[in-house]
């Protein structure tokens, strides 16, 4: 049984998740830990997703949904030993007035705040993330400045559901 938090999510195009997954395949080769997530934009997430949120994601996304994002930089989350590289995304302002809204409604969520990234190296012992990051940049250096994300979905882990709630 999973501990992962239930999620809404935003699932990129078919032809991109699989480059993301081709660049996570190519940094496992020059020796980084496998990254065997989904690719993916995380609107909001708990423990356990309040129907209110649910509602309000049905209810917005799918006038935004689908989306296009730019790639605009590279972040790094974390403050501990385990830390998480991504790409900082940016989108349209209709896109980021819904998704502060959904997590607004969200008690466990951050308010009405949204930072779009697609996390590209979870949980990285901090001691790599430098090297891990060049390794990115070469590798993705020139692809992917775009990313389309397609359906907006409800992820629930620990019961292995999933609910769309926008797009194909």
């Amino acid at each position: 049984m999973s501990r992962s938090p239930d999620n809404i999510l935003l699932h990129l195009a078919q032809e991109q998740e699989e480059k993301v997954r081709e660049i996570f395949a190519q940094l496992a080769q020059h020796g980084f830990p496998v990254q065997q997530q989904t690719p993916h934009i995380t609107i909001t997430f708990s423990p356990d997703m309040g129907q209110e949120a649910v509602e309000k994601a049905a209810q917005l996304l799918p006038a935004v949904i689908p989306a296009q994002f730019q790639r605009v930089g590279t972040v790094i989350f974390g403050t501990k030993r385990k830390q998480t590289v991504a790409w900082l995304l940016e989108t349209s302002d209709e896109l980021e007035r819904a998704a502060r809204q959904i997590s607004a409604m969200n008690p466990d969520g951050r308010g009405e705040r949204w930072t779009p990234h697609l996390t590209m190296g979870l949980r990285l012992p901090r001691e790599i993330v430098p090297d891990y990051i060049r390794a990115l940049d070469e590798i993705a250096a020139n692809g992917l400045k775009q990313i389309d994300a397609v359906r907006a979905v409800l992820w629930k882990p620990r019961l292995q559901q999933l609910r769309m709630l926008a797009g194909q």
